[in-house]
């Protein structure tokens, strides 16, 4: 890959990391409920999750889905009922988690699995592999691409959770806190609109 495709490469996993998704919106209001150190589990499971999609993407999995139509139906049905359901969470949580109550966040193994269902990251995976996965040298260029996202989603994702939870103590009226939880929850079913095309 030369240096001018890879810098281009860069700029397209910046760009779809950094932009609002179902993953930062997540990722914001656990910032806000849980503080910044109880997501720092959730961060790195959308890491694991999405590299692993992004290789399962560039070895054929996007091939095979785009073949199989039923099974992409099946996918997208998936992540907008476990969406509504996070956002139905979010919607109605109405105090900041602390560290002894019941309510935590999204975990290490979840966020990481939510990635195969997530409909942002099904997109930005299969157009990443299409774009710079190069036929002669298929393995370099999936694990160069693999690198580029996890070299830049990471400090993308800490930056909506690290805002989240410089609004905390703003939000720890209830009133306000209810309001941002019902936002945050709409927002989040608003990023299905994509996938219902």
């Amino acid at each position: 890959m030369s240096p001018e495709i890879f810098l281009s490469l860069l700029l397209f996993a910046f760009t779809t990391s950094i932009t609002p998704g179902p993953n930062n919106m997540m990722l914001l209001a656990s910032g806000v409920n849980f503080g910044l150190r109880r997501t720092v589990p959730h961060m790195l499971g959308i890491e694991l999750g999405f590299a692993s999609l992004l290789v399962a993407c560039g070895f054929g999995l996007g091939a095979l889905l785009h073949a199989v139509p039923i099974a992409y139906l099946l996918l997208k049905i998936a992540g907008g009922a476990y969406l509504l359901y996070i956002a139905w969470s979010i919607g109605t949580s109405r105090t900041l988690g602390e560290g002894g109550e019941t309510s935590a966040p999204m975990g290490f193994w979840a966020a990481a699995l939510f990635q195969w269902v997530n409909p942002k990251a099904w997109v930005m995976a299969v157009s990443s592999m299409a774009a710079y996965a190069n036929a002669e040298d298929p393995i370099g260029s999936i694990l160069l691409v693999t690198f580029a996202f996890l070299l830049l989603a990471l400090p993308c994702q800490g930056g909506w959770a690290g805002f989240g939870a410089l609004l905390r103590d703003w939000l720890s009226h209830p009133v306000r806190l209810k309001r941002f939880n019902i936002t945050m929850a709409v927002l989040l079913v608003l990023s299905l609109w994509p996938m219902l095309k």
